[in-house]
């Protein structure tokens, strides 16, 4: 007998003198009742329609979405960039995360991390910029572009803005 037996009484003395009782089948809301046997019946598992065929479940469809504020989910995305970003560095306090759009209107997020920090934004071969993009581009459900840089480089002018 191991110690898991002794423990929880599945062998010896006590379980063969107290007959094991079978607990009552839990009603979930809108579920038919279990028949004596603890099973269903084939006919009470899933409602037919006409012919036999399986009726339709309702899909779950998201909620609506207020055209009124193209940019919410955008912001949004850029929240959780910044939340995640902070939680991955050493140096919260520096993080900073702006968004605007480029020349061809598309959105971007530009993400400034530290120095030191920016190897532990990319990570190895990019798997966790890749993985920030993913996220935020799922958020943002839309197409939008993610720059990451360090403080330096944000605070060089491009050679264009000269």
């Amino acid at each position: 007998m191991s110690s898991f037996d002794d423990e929880f009484g599945l062998f010896g003395e006590e379980a063969e003198s107290e007959p094991r009782t079978r607990l009552p089948a839990r009603r979930i809301a809108g579920d038919v009742p279990a028949d004596d046997a603890g099973e269903q019946s084939r006919s009470e598992r899933r409602p037919r329609g006409r012919r036999g065929e399986r009726q339709r479940q309702p899909q779950h469809s998201q909620p609506k979405r207020d055209p009124s504020d193209p940019w919410a989910s955008t912001r949004r995305a850029s929240d959780l960039l910044g939340f995640l970003a902070k939680r991955l560095v050493s140096k919260p306090d520096d993080v900073n995360v702006e968004l605007f759009t480029d020349e061809n209107g598309e959105p971007v997020i530009e993400l400034v991390v530290d120095r030191e920090d920016l190897g532990k934004v990319i990570g190895r071969n990019g798997r966790v910029a890749q993985a920030l993009r993913t996220l935020v581009r799922a958020t943002a459900e839309s197409r939008v572009a993610v720059d990451i840089l360090d403080n330096e480089e944000a605070a060089q002018p491009l050679a264009g803005d000269a």
